[in-house]
């Protein structure tokens, strides 16, 4: 039977594996796991999938590059997708080191030479810059954060649809406000103490681009579809979705979930 999805990462499942693997299942996607710190089964090369997933799996697990040279023909020859999602075993991370494989050619993403993690305190917001399905529909009015993601840059021909917005936030007593500009707001905030709580844009950074690559289509995803790194993105959505996955379950926010399914749906062209 043909499987939709090739998910290789996120450790297994009962940890970060279950996020996406339970969104797939609340969805009728179907899919065959790899687990991280294994290599894919000699089956994995007699069978046909509408999309890989590489999601915080280690390349070193690979022996050599014939996996990674059997998804790049599927996705240029065959019109299979290719997605990878951010983590520390994904694009350079701290154990990727994805930048010079035969992926990183056809990823619609250029990837840095060295450690690309980026972790912030404060969430980094969401924020659509071009109208896609992907991102179509969603509550973009009330945006998620994430706390960390994978820093890369999007290639020429490929399309940005996602950038985070990062912020500086300061507290300041009443008679010390900083002046005003274009990227700055200030909250005065109750209490006894009189604080001003200062808002301003410390930068913007790709977070998800797509494109073709031959025959496929390819996405790139800067931050994690699990915790930590996805942050308060998981609770996105006021109506819960409750999804048994193996032996335990996820419960996350609608938004979340809708907004994976449409990311695998596009990839996979299930949509």
């Amino acid at each position: 039977m043909k499987k939709n999805v090739c998910y290789f990462g996120d450790d297994a499942i009962g940890g970060a594996a279950s996020y996406l693997s339970g969104v797939m299942s609340h969805y009728g996607i179907s899919y065959d796991r790899v687990d991280s710190g294994f290599a894919p089964k000699p089956s994995f090369f007699e069978t046909d999938y509408d999309l890989y997933i590489l999601s915080d799996y280690p390349r070193s697990t690979l022996d050599g590059t014939s996996v990674l040279d059997h998804i790049v023909r599927a996705v240029t020859e065959k019109g299979s997708g290719l997605l990878m999602i951010g983590g520390w075993e994904s694009f350079y991370g701290r154990l990727g080191e994805y930048h010079n494989t035969p992926v990183a050619s056809i990823l619609p993403v250029t990837m840095e030479k060295k450690d690309d993690r980026r972790n912030y305190p404060v969430s980094v917001l969401l924020h659509p810059c071009a109208e896609h399905s992907i991102t179509a529909g969603l509550p973009w009015e009330t945006p998620p954060g994430i706390g960390g993601f994978n820093a890369f840059k999007v290639k020429k021909d490929a399309k940005l649809l996602l950038e985070g917005i990062r912020f500086n936030l300061t507290l300041h007593d009443d008679s010390d406000i900083p002046p005003r500009s274009p990227h700055f707001a200030s909250l005065r905030l109750p209490g006894p103490a009189m604080a001003v709580l200062s808002v301003s844009v410390a930068e913007t950074v790709p977070l998800l681009a797509v494109g073709q690559a031959g025959e496929g289509r390819v996405a790139a995803f800067a931050s994690d579809a699990a915790p930590h790194w996805v942050g308060g993105f998981v609770d996105w959505g006021t109506r819960r979705i409750h999804q048994k996955i193996g032996e335990g379950f996820i419960e996350v926010g609608e938004d979340y979930a809708r907004f994976w399914n449409n990311l695998v749906r596009w990839t996979a062209k299930l949509d």
